[in-house]
């Protein structure tokens, strides 16, 4: 199996933090009961170049706290890069809105109108001692950081995300978002 295949294979499919959202809610309200839903979408990219090696990914998540729900929907490129793996943000295709973009919702889109985020500084995961761990920093504007941290097993999604607005955290929290398969 390829580091791509495994990558893939541990990353799609649905994904809860209930576990750890009913635990640590009882001390902090608005941490989010979160959901990633992760589908592999190469079937709906048409005119991908010959030979093409990498893989993406619609990522549907729904972060729910305090009664409200949020959709933060994504659209990713993994592709094998040296000894680990490279995750690409793109921007969700032209068309669709970017709150309520699904794979269900995804019509056939051609590879040449996809286009890479200008704002998100690609992540390299590496395999270290059986996990995948990486991230990247990314500046949105001059004064607003965005932070990315992640440890994928086949156990759990371990995601660490924060922005930093001129120093001073506007989001994220304390401790990881902890995601298990939802079987």
């Amino acid at each position: 199996m390829s580091m791509l295949e495994e990558m893939i294979g541990l990353l799609t499919g649905r994904f809860s933090n209930a576990e750890q959202a009913a635990e640590l809610q009882k001390q902090n309200p608005a941490f989010p009961l979160a959901e990633h839903r992760n589908t592999a979408c190469n079937d709906k990219i048409r005119n991908l170049p010959e030979g093409f090696a990498g893989v993406f990914v619609v990522e549907e998540s729904y972060y729910t706290a305090q009664g409200a729900t949020h959709a933060s929907p994504h659209l990713f490129l993994f592709t094998e890069e040296g000894e680990g793996v490279r995750l690409t943000s793109y921007e969700i295709p032209a068309g669709y809105d970017k709150n309520a973009f699904t794979y269900d919702g995804m019509q056939p889109v051609d590879y040449r109108d996809l286009a890479p985020s200008k704002k998100f500084t690609p992540a390299l995961y590496r395999k270290k001692d059986g996990v995948w761990e990486g991230g990247s920093t990314s500046l949105f504007t001059p004064t607003l950081k965005f932070t990315l941290f992640e440890r994928f097993s086949p156990e759990v999604l371990e995601v660490s995300e924060t922005m930093e607005q001129g120093g001073r955290r506007v989001f994220g929290y304390d401790q990881p978002i902890l995601y298990k398969r939802i079987r």
